[in-house]
Protein backbone atom coordinates (compact mmCIF):
# COMPACT_ATOMS: atom_id res chain seq x y z
CA UNK A 1 0.00 0.00 0.00
CA UNK A 2 0.64 3.57 -1.00
CA UNK A 3 1.02 6.72 0.53
CA UNK A 4 -0.63 10.12 -0.36
CA UNK A 5 -0.80 13.45 1.32
CA UNK A 6 -4.11 15.83 0.90
CA UNK A 7 -3.91 19.21 1.00
CA UNK A 8 -7.32 20.23 1.12
CA UNK A 9 -8.35 24.12 0.27
CA UNK A 10 -5.79 26.59 -0.74
CA UNK A 11 -6.14 30.09 0.80
CA UNK A 12 -7.21 28.79 4.03
CA UNK A 13 -4.46 30.72 6.08
CA UNK A 14 -1.80 27.69 6.13
CA UNK A 15 -0.32 27.83 2.33
CA UNK A 16 3.19 28.39 3.17
CA UNK A 17 3.05 24.91 5.85
CA UNK A 18 1.02 23.58 3.19
CA UNK A 19 4.20 23.73 1.09
CA UNK A 20 6.39 22.68 3.57
CA UNK A 21 3.82 19.42 4.11
CA UNK A 22 4.37 18.92 0.87
CA UNK A 23 8.22 19.01 0.40
CA UNK A 24 8.34 16.67 3.75
CA UNK A 25 6.41 14.17 1.81
CA UNK A 26 8.14 14.47 -1.30
CA UNK A 27 11.55 14.02 0.78
CA UNK A 28 10.22 11.03 3.11
CA UNK A 29 8.50 9.11 0.33
CA UNK A 30 5.26 9.99 -0.30
CA UNK A 31 3.22 8.76 -3.55
CA UNK A 32 1.05 11.66 -4.66
CA UNK A 33 -0.07 15.53 -3.19
CA UNK A 34 -3.67 15.88 -3.81
CA UNK A 35 -5.25 19.53 -3.90
CA UNK A 36 -8.88 19.93 -4.39
CA UNK A 37 -11.01 22.87 -5.36
CA UNK A 38 -14.74 24.11 -4.35
CA UNK A 39 -15.64 28.19 -4.95
CA UNK A 40 -12.07 29.41 -3.81
CA UNK A 41 -9.25 27.90 -4.77
CA UNK A 42 -8.54 25.93 -8.46
CA UNK A 43 -6.56 22.79 -8.31
CA UNK A 44 -4.17 22.99 -11.30
CA UNK A 45 -2.90 26.98 -10.49
CA UNK A 46 -1.87 24.94 -6.71
CA UNK A 47 -0.75 21.72 -8.06
CA UNK A 48 1.80 23.58 -10.82
CA UNK A 49 2.81 25.41 -7.35
CA UNK A 50 3.78 22.75 -5.96
CA UNK A 51 5.05 20.85 -8.88
CA UNK A 52 7.74 23.56 -9.03
CA UNK A 53 8.78 23.07 -5.82
CA UNK A 54 8.74 19.91 -5.51
CA UNK A 55 11.15 16.41 -6.75
CA UNK A 56 9.56 13.56 -7.32
CA UNK A 57 6.01 13.32 -5.46
CA UNK A 58 2.92 12.81 -8.19
CA UNK A 59 0.53 16.12 -8.38
CA UNK A 60 -3.28 15.27 -8.31
CA UNK A 61 -6.45 17.07 -8.28
CA UNK A 62 -9.19 15.85 -5.98
CA UNK A 63 -10.85 17.04 -7.57
CA UNK A 64 -11.13 19.18 -10.71
CA UNK A 65 -14.74 20.10 -11.32
CA UNK A 66 -16.72 18.90 -14.43
CA UNK A 67 -18.65 22.02 -14.28
CA UNK A 68 -16.48 24.18 -14.31
CA UNK A 69 -14.43 23.20 -17.59
CA UNK A 70 -15.10 21.96 -20.71
CA UNK A 71 -13.80 18.47 -21.06
CA UNK A 72 -11.08 19.80 -23.77
CA UNK A 73 -9.80 22.77 -21.50
CA UNK A 74 -9.64 20.13 -19.10
CA UNK A 75 -7.35 17.87 -21.22
CA UNK A 76 -5.23 20.57 -22.28
CA UNK A 77 -4.95 21.52 -18.10
CA UNK A 78 -4.20 17.61 -17.82
CA UNK A 79 -1.33 17.30 -20.48
CA UNK A 80 -0.13 20.67 -19.79
CA UNK A 81 0.68 19.83 -16.03
CA UNK A 82 1.87 16.34 -16.86
CA UNK A 83 4.36 18.05 -19.37
CA UNK A 84 5.57 20.57 -16.89
CA UNK A 85 5.95 17.86 -13.99
CA UNK A 86 7.90 15.69 -15.66
CA UNK A 87 5.18 12.94 -15.83
CA UNK A 88 3.84 13.61 -12.37
CA UNK A 89 0.14 14.90 -13.07
CA UNK A 90 -3.05 12.49 -12.03
CA UNK A 91 -6.28 13.45 -13.37
CA UNK A 92 -9.31 13.56 -10.68
CA UNK A 93 -12.60 14.43 -11.72
CA UNK A 94 -16.36 14.66 -10.04
CA UNK A 95 -19.24 16.16 -10.56
CA UNK A 96 -19.01 18.10 -7.53
CA UNK A 97 -22.93 18.51 -6.22
CA UNK A 98 -26.21 21.03 -7.08
CA UNK A 99 -25.36 23.58 -4.87
CA UNK A 100 -21.92 24.38 -6.70
CA UNK A 101 -22.82 23.01 -10.15
CA UNK A 102 -26.02 25.69 -10.66
CA UNK A 103 -25.31 27.89 -7.84
CA UNK A 104 -21.72 28.71 -8.87
CA UNK A 105 -21.28 27.50 -12.31
CA UNK A 106 -24.48 27.68 -13.34
CA UNK A 107 -24.55 24.30 -14.92
CA UNK A 108 -27.72 22.23 -14.16
CA UNK A 109 -26.96 19.13 -12.00
CA UNK A 110 -28.84 16.41 -13.94
CA UNK A 111 -27.57 13.27 -15.22
CA UNK A 112 -24.63 13.49 -13.42
CA UNK A 113 -23.53 9.51 -14.46
CA UNK A 114 -24.32 10.36 -18.40
CA UNK A 115 -22.20 13.59 -18.13
CA UNK A 116 -19.28 11.86 -16.42
CA UNK A 117 -19.40 9.25 -18.82
CA UNK A 118 -18.48 11.58 -22.02
CA UNK A 119 -16.15 13.45 -20.17
CA UNK A 120 -14.28 11.37 -19.69
CA UNK A 121 -14.57 9.78 -22.92
CA UNK A 122 -13.58 13.18 -24.54
CA UNK A 123 -10.82 14.24 -22.25
CA UNK A 124 -9.48 10.99 -23.06
CA UNK A 125 -10.01 11.39 -26.52
CA UNK A 126 -8.50 14.71 -26.76
CA UNK A 127 -5.44 13.62 -24.47
CA UNK A 128 -4.91 10.91 -26.98
CA UNK A 129 -3.92 13.35 -29.10
CA UNK A 130 -6.09 12.17 -31.56
CA UNK A 131 -8.43 14.89 -33.75
CA UNK A 132 -10.98 15.60 -31.44
CA UNK A 133 -15.04 14.60 -32.86
CA UNK A 134 -17.60 13.67 -30.41
CA UNK A 135 -21.45 12.96 -30.48
CA UNK A 136 -22.87 12.95 -27.72
CA UNK A 137 -26.23 13.85 -25.26
CA UNK A 138 -24.47 16.20 -23.51
CA UNK A 139 -21.58 17.35 -25.83
CA UNK A 140 -21.03 17.54 -29.48
CA UNK A 141 -18.18 18.22 -30.93
CA UNK A 142 -17.55 19.68 -33.27
CA UNK A 143 -21.24 21.76 -33.45
CA UNK A 144 -22.53 21.24 -36.16
CA UNK A 145 -23.38 23.13 -39.37
CA UNK A 146 -20.45 25.83 -38.43
CA UNK A 147 -17.31 26.96 -39.18
CA UNK A 148 -15.44 24.58 -36.20
CA UNK A 149 -13.23 21.44 -37.24
CA UNK A 150 -11.90 18.61 -35.70
CA UNK A 151 -8.95 19.99 -33.94
CA UNK A 152 -6.19 17.79 -32.01
CA UNK A 153 -4.56 18.85 -28.95
CA UNK A 154 -1.10 20.36 -29.67
CA UNK A 155 0.53 19.64 -26.53
CA UNK A 156 2.28 16.62 -25.85
CA UNK A 157 2.27 14.98 -21.88
CA UNK A 158 5.22 13.55 -20.95
CA UNK A 159 3.17 10.09 -20.74
CA UNK A 160 1.17 8.11 -23.04
CA UNK A 161 -1.75 7.57 -20.46
CA UNK A 162 -2.31 10.36 -17.84
CA UNK A 163 -4.05 8.29 -14.82
CA UNK A 164 -7.63 9.26 -14.32
CA UNK A 165 -9.77 9.32 -10.70
CA UNK A 166 -13.50 9.82 -10.37
CA UNK A 167 -14.34 11.06 -6.94
CA UNK A 168 -17.01 8.80 -6.51
CA UNK A 169 -19.68 8.28 -3.33
CA UNK A 170 -23.02 6.69 -4.30
CA UNK A 171 -23.21 2.79 -5.45
CA UNK A 172 -23.94 3.69 -9.01
CA UNK A 173 -21.48 6.29 -9.68
CA UNK A 174 -19.00 3.80 -8.18
CA UNK A 175 -19.74 1.06 -10.50
CA UNK A 176 -19.07 3.17 -13.48
CA UNK A 177 -16.02 4.52 -11.85
CA UNK A 178 -14.90 1.19 -11.79
CA UNK A 179 -16.19 0.31 -15.48
CA UNK A 180 -13.93 3.69 -17.28
CA UNK A 181 -11.30 5.05 -14.71
CA UNK A 182 -7.86 4.30 -13.46
CA UNK A 183 -8.92 5.07 -9.51
CA UNK A 184 -11.12 6.41 -7.14
CA UNK A 185 -11.36 8.97 -5.14
CA UNK A 186 -13.59 7.90 -1.41
CA UNK A 187 -14.01 9.70 1.34
CA UNK A 188 -15.08 9.05 4.49
CA UNK A 189 -13.95 5.78 4.12
CA UNK A 190 -14.67 3.02 6.66
CA UNK A 191 -12.05 -0.28 6.88
CA UNK A 192 -15.03 -2.04 8.26
CA UNK A 193 -18.01 -1.21 5.70
CA UNK A 194 -15.38 -0.32 2.96
CA UNK A 195 -16.32 -3.75 1.06
CA UNK A 196 -20.01 -3.00 0.83
CA UNK A 197 -20.16 0.87 1.05
CA UNK A 198 -17.07 0.94 -2.22
CA UNK A 199 -15.18 -2.32 -2.85
CA UNK A 200 -17.96 -4.41 -4.02
CA UNK A 201 -19.58 -1.72 -6.53
CA UNK A 202 -16.20 -0.43 -8.00
CA UNK A 203 -15.88 -4.22 -9.08
CA UNK A 204 -18.91 -4.85 -10.71
CA UNK A 205 -17.75 -1.84 -12.53
CA UNK A 206 -14.40 -3.33 -13.44
CA UNK A 207 -16.43 -7.13 -14.48
CA UNK A 208 -18.54 -5.57 -16.74
CA UNK A 209 -15.62 -3.95 -18.45
CA UNK A 210 -13.88 -7.18 -18.40
CA UNK A 211 -11.63 -6.08 -16.52
CA UNK A 212 -10.31 -7.35 -12.73
CA UNK A 213 -9.27 -4.67 -9.36
CA UNK A 214 -5.42 -5.96 -10.67
CA UNK A 215 -3.77 -2.03 -11.31
CA UNK A 216 -6.94 -0.10 -9.78
CA UNK A 217 -6.42 2.31 -7.68
CA UNK A 218 -8.53 2.69 -4.50
CA UNK A 219 -7.69 5.96 -2.65
CA UNK A 220 -9.17 7.09 0.13
CA UNK A 221 -8.51 10.37 2.26
CA UNK A 222 -8.30 9.99 5.74
CA UNK A 223 -7.04 13.08 8.27
CA UNK A 224 -4.87 11.67 10.57
CA UNK A 225 -3.78 12.45 14.25
CA UNK A 226 -1.34 11.00 16.36
CA UNK A 227 -1.27 11.05 20.55
CA UNK A 228 -2.62 8.87 22.74
CA UNK A 229 -5.84 10.72 23.65
CA UNK A 230 -7.89 9.18 21.61
CA UNK A 231 -11.32 11.10 22.44
CA UNK A 232 -9.59 14.49 22.23
CA UNK A 233 -7.95 13.61 18.86
CA UNK A 234 -11.64 12.62 17.55
CA UNK A 235 -13.22 15.70 18.98
CA UNK A 236 -10.72 17.75 16.23
CA UNK A 237 -12.52 15.78 13.27
CA UNK A 238 -15.89 16.87 14.98
CA UNK A 239 -16.69 19.81 12.57
CA UNK A 240 -15.10 18.66 9.62
CA UNK A 241 -17.59 15.49 9.92
CA UNK A 242 -20.63 17.50 10.57
CA UNK A 243 -20.02 20.11 7.99
CA UNK A 244 -20.16 16.88 4.96
CA UNK A 245 -22.93 14.61 6.74
CA UNK A 246 -25.00 17.77 7.82
CA UNK A 247 -23.81 20.40 5.99
CA UNK A 248 -22.84 19.38 2.64
CA UNK A 249 -26.03 19.25 0.65
CA UNK A 250 -29.47 20.31 0.85
CA UNK A 251 -32.09 17.40 3.33
CA UNK A 252 -32.90 15.73 -0.34
CA UNK A 253 -29.39 15.79 -1.36
CA UNK A 254 -26.44 15.39 0.59
CA UNK A 255 -24.33 12.06 -0.28
CA UNK A 256 -22.18 12.13 2.16
CA UNK A 257 -25.02 11.90 4.61
CA UNK A 258 -26.49 8.94 2.93
CA UNK A 259 -23.12 7.17 2.74
CA UNK A 260 -23.18 7.46 6.81
CA UNK A 261 -26.80 6.29 6.81
CA UNK A 262 -25.25 2.94 4.55
CA UNK A 263 -22.51 2.76 7.29
CA UNK A 264 -25.57 2.26 10.00
CA UNK A 265 -25.57 5.53 11.66
CA UNK A 266 -29.46 6.38 10.06
CA UNK A 267 -30.61 8.20 12.89
CA UNK A 268 -27.61 10.06 14.07
CA UNK A 269 -27.14 11.47 10.41
CA UNK A 270 -31.03 12.87 10.21
CA UNK A 271 -29.93 14.17 13.55
CA UNK A 272 -26.68 15.75 12.46
CA UNK A 273 -28.36 16.88 9.31
CA UNK A 274 -31.09 18.71 10.90
CA UNK A 275 -29.39 20.59 13.32
CA UNK A 276 -26.40 21.94 10.58
CA UNK A 277 -29.32 23.10 8.36
CA UNK A 278 -31.03 24.67 11.11
CA UNK A 279 -28.12 27.25 11.91
CA UNK A 280 -26.75 24.77 15.19
CA UNK A 281 -23.30 23.35 14.12
CA UNK A 282 -21.95 23.39 17.55
CA UNK A 283 -25.10 20.39 18.27
CA UNK A 284 -24.57 18.82 14.60
CA UNK A 285 -20.92 18.36 15.88
CA UNK A 286 -21.79 17.56 20.02
CA UNK A 287 -24.15 14.47 17.51
CA UNK A 288 -21.52 12.91 15.82
CA UNK A 289 -21.16 9.32 16.92
CA UNK A 290 -17.39 8.95 18.46
CA UNK A 291 -17.62 5.50 16.88
CA UNK A 292 -18.22 7.49 13.25
CA UNK A 293 -15.33 9.75 13.33
CA UNK A 294 -13.10 6.40 14.75
CA UNK A 295 -13.93 4.61 11.77
CA UNK A 296 -13.58 7.52 8.95
CA UNK A 297 -9.92 8.96 10.60
CA UNK A 298 -6.38 7.42 11.77
CA UNK A 299 -6.52 8.04 15.33
CA UNK A 300 -3.70 7.67 17.97
CA UNK A 301 -0.41 5.97 18.41
CA UNK A 302 1.91 4.79 15.62
CA UNK A 303 1.26 1.00 16.64
CA UNK A 304 -2.81 1.75 17.03
CA UNK A 305 -2.64 3.72 13.18
CA UNK A 306 -0.47 0.92 11.76
CA UNK A 307 -3.10 -1.35 12.53
CA UNK A 308 -5.74 0.66 11.49
CA UNK A 309 -3.47 0.85 8.02
CA UNK A 310 -3.69 -3.13 7.94
CA UNK A 311 -7.70 -3.55 7.68
CA UNK A 312 -7.68 -0.65 5.10
CA UNK A 313 -5.44 -2.80 3.30
CA UNK A 314 -7.08 -5.71 3.68
CA UNK A 315 -10.29 -3.89 2.62
CA UNK A 316 -8.86 -3.08 -1.05
CA UNK A 317 -6.84 0.14 -0.42
CA UNK A 318 -4.22 0.60 -2.60
CA UNK A 319 -3.56 4.40 -1.88
CA UNK A 320 -4.11 5.53 1.61
CA UNK A 321 -4.19 9.31 1.22
CA UNK A 322 -3.27 11.42 4.69
CA UNK A 323 -4.19 14.51 5.80
CA UNK A 324 -2.13 15.26 8.61
CA UNK A 325 -3.68 17.24 11.65
CA UNK A 326 -2.29 19.79 13.71
CA UNK A 327 -2.49 23.17 15.05
CA UNK A 328 1.17 23.99 14.17
CA UNK A 329 3.63 23.25 11.20
CA UNK A 330 5.59 21.21 13.25
CA UNK A 331 2.69 19.18 14.14
CA UNK A 332 1.12 18.30 11.14
CA UNK A 333 5.13 17.55 10.03
CA UNK A 334 5.49 15.50 12.71
CA UNK A 335 1.83 13.28 11.91
CA UNK A 336 3.12 13.40 8.63
CA UNK A 337 6.08 11.22 9.47
CA UNK A 338 4.23 8.56 11.44
CA UNK A 339 2.21 8.20 8.74
CA UNK A 340 5.61 6.63 7.15
CA UNK A 341 6.44 5.31 10.52
CA UNK A 342 3.20 3.49 10.89
CA UNK A 343 3.45 2.09 7.10
CA UNK A 344 6.49 0.58 7.79
CA UNK A 345 5.39 -1.01 11.51
CA UNK A 346 2.25 -2.39 9.59
CA UNK A 347 4.59 -4.18 7.23
CA UNK A 348 2.46 -2.96 3.94
CA UNK A 349 5.61 -0.98 2.20
CA UNK A 350 6.34 -2.09 -1.13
Amino acid sequence: MRLGINLGYWGAGMDGDNLAVAQEADRLGYDVCWAAEAYGSDAPTVLTWVAAQTESIDVGSAIMQIPARQPAMTAMTAATLDSLSGGRFRLGLGVSGPQVSEGWYGVKFDKPLARTREYVEIVRRAMSRERLSYEGEHWTLPLPDGPGKPIKLTVHPQREHIPLYIAAIGPKNLEQTGEIADGALLIFPSAEHLEDTAVKHLRAGREKAGKTMEGFDVCPTLPLAVGDDINGLADMFRPYTALYVGGMGSRKQNFYNQLAQRMGYEKEAAEIQEKYLSGDKNGAAAAVPHQLIDQTTLLGSVERIAERMQAYAAAGVTTLTLAPAGFTLDERLAALRAGTDALELSGLTA
